[in-house]
């Protein structure tokens, strides 16, 4: 069940690094370069992390088709009809929510200590789509300029953490923390969350000396 979960992770991400290859005006190559980025980066750096080999792609042929297949479906969905609104942004936290609770998983898997666990969850999410977007030419990175994104992994990654020292099973536990991921990313979207920045911050430190 839990593989499942994590093809279907695997797939939104595979579609928003194709959304993102179209907004940014790429050939369909740019455009499977992207997808392949957006899915398996993260997975990759956790492996390598942990010390896991062979890495977790390099035999899976069915997760590598399921990539490709995506990719190439979502390209052809863009040549006949219009990008919806928004629809990056779904798939991505689609994507991040999963990915981030699988990473959760592989990490106790592991043996890693509870707070390893939560740091590798994090990586897991989001090293996909920092390199997606940074190879699409956006700096800063989705992650550096929308907070409630890696936070939206942290939450996930300890509640995962959480409901399995709680004796939950491996599917609820994945799916409800997978929940919180997808309600934080798309509750802070559509209603314009962010935590204060820098500027603004600052903004207001001299507005209280001016008063």
């Amino acid at each position: 069940m839990l593989h499942v979960l994590y093809l279907v992770g695997v797939a939104a991400f595979a579609a928003s690094g194709v959304l993102a290859a179209y907004r940014a005006n790429m050939d369909p190559f740019g455009g499977l370069v992207l997808a392949f980025a957006a899915s398996i980066s993260g997975g990759t750096l956790r492996d390598v992390i942990l010390d896991r080999r062979p890495l977790y792609w390099t035999h899976d042929w069915v997760l590598l088709t399921v990539i490709i297949c995506v990719g190439v479906g979502t390209m052809i969905y863009l040549r006949f009809w219009q990008l919806p609104h928004k629809s990056l942004l779904v798939v991505d936290a689609i994507g991040l929510s999963v990915v981030t609770v699988i990473g959760a998983r592989a990490a106790i898997d592991a043996g890693a200590t509870p707070l390893a666990v939560i740091i590798l969850a994090v990586l897991t999410g989001v090293a996909g789509e920092v390199i997606r977007d940074v190879l699409c030419g956006e700096f800063p990175p989705l992650l550096l300029r929308e907070d409630v994104y890696a936070i939206a992994a942290l939450a996930g990654g300890c509640c995962y953490l959480l409901l399995y020292h709680l004796g939950t099973g491996a599917t609820p536990a994945a799916a409800i923390s997978a929940g919180v991921v997808f309600a934080l990313r798309m509750g802070a979207v559509y209603l314009g969350l962010h935590l204060p920045r820098s500027q603004q911050l600052r903004d207001r430190r001299g507005q209280q000396h001016s008063g």
